[in-house]
């Protein structure tokens, strides 16, 4: 089952729940009792079995194609990330990590929209190095402080996929990452979220990035240095987690260029601290798509952000 946000001419946000990805039915018309947002809903005990059981006995649904896909977490929590947790990017940059501790950092909510919603890239006189980066998504429903590695799993509601976008001039300006990876309309999730019972273990699963058709990342989600578990466990001993909370799993590195991959081999077009061949930079114009099996497709056009003139409001 898949629950996602929405709007249309005549619904301004409202959540969605689809059991095919292609059709879907409002949860208010399913069940109108049930909590209209998404941290109430996975917060509610029982609420995701019975939209599941209501849905399956539903009739036809509203195709999504008809409908515009928003950020279905809203203002969440907390909207995790973390930072060099896939062998190949530690690899590709040099850099060293904890190999016990998850490298964590956090991103706040108008720095991410939906599948189908406009990535923002900044003017060229802000930043040049505006950078993709396919990822896994967490996303909580059970709260739990000091949960165990091997509850940790129970507090996991479902998975989305993430474009944790980043601009990378200003995430080195300091030692924490802060403002580059916080920029406005930067990154994006969904297109929905999963619940964990359909998507199953994610080791299982592979991610692929594409910018305007090639591939510039793929590898398994077994590559991650820090489990889903483990992460879960270490965030629950600092705070209580929080339905729709959300965890970005880290990123692989760039899968390498091909011999005609022109663009992936000019590092000269490379505005970022690592030279990298295969990474392009996002830029306006570009489609960018990130898939992991068995979930689907984020896919995200990209636009250029206003002129860095002074304006209020």
């Amino acid at each position: 089952m898949r629950l996602l946000a929405y709007e249309d001419a005549t619904t301004e946000r409202a959540l969605g729940v689809s059991a095919d990805g292609r059709t879907f039915h409002s949860v208010a018309s399913l069940a109108p009792d049930l909590p209209s947002n998404i941290s109430g809903l996975l917060g509610l005990d029982g609420a995701l079995g019975r939209l599941g059981s209501l849905l399956a006995a539903a009739g036809p649904g509203r195709p999504l194609s008809a409908v515009r896909l928003r950020p279905f977490l809203g203002r969440s929590n907390a909207l995790w990330a973390l930072a060099l947790n896939f062998k190949t990017h530690i690899a590709e940059t040099g850099l060293t990590t904890s190999l016990e501790y998850p490298h964590l950092f956090l991103r706040i909510a108008s720095s991410y929209v939906g599948s189908g919603e406009a990535l923002l890239a900044p003017p060229e006189s802000v930043a040049r190095a505006f950078d993709y980066e396919g990822e896994l998504g967490v996303v909580i429903g059970k709260p739990g402080r000091h949960i165990p590695v091997e509850r940790a799993l129970d507090h996991v509601a479902g998975y989305t996929i993430v474009n944790e976008g980043s601009v990378r001039e200003y995430q080195i300006h300091n030692r924490q990452f802060g403002l580059g990876k916080n920029f406005e309309a930067s990154g994006s999730y969904g297109p929905w979220m999963m619940t964990a019972d359909e998507f199953g273990d994610p080791a299982k699963q592979s991610l692929e990035t594409r910018v305007n058709g090639v591939v510039r990342q793929r590898s398994g989600l077994d590559d991650l240095l820090v489990s889903v578990a483990e992460t879960v466990a270490y965030l629950s001993q600092g705070y209580r987690l929080h339905p729709g909370d959300m965890i970005a799993m880290g990123t692989p590195g760039a899968l390498p260029p091909a011999e005609d991959d022109v663009e992936g081999r000019d590092l000269s077009s490379q505005y970022g601290p690592f030279k990298t061949p295969g990474l392009v930079h996002m830029r306006p114009g570009d489609r960018v798509e990130v898939e992991i099996s068995g979930l689907g497709v984020l896919s995200n056009p990209v636009v250029a952000d206003k002129p860095a003139n002074y304006r209020v409001g």
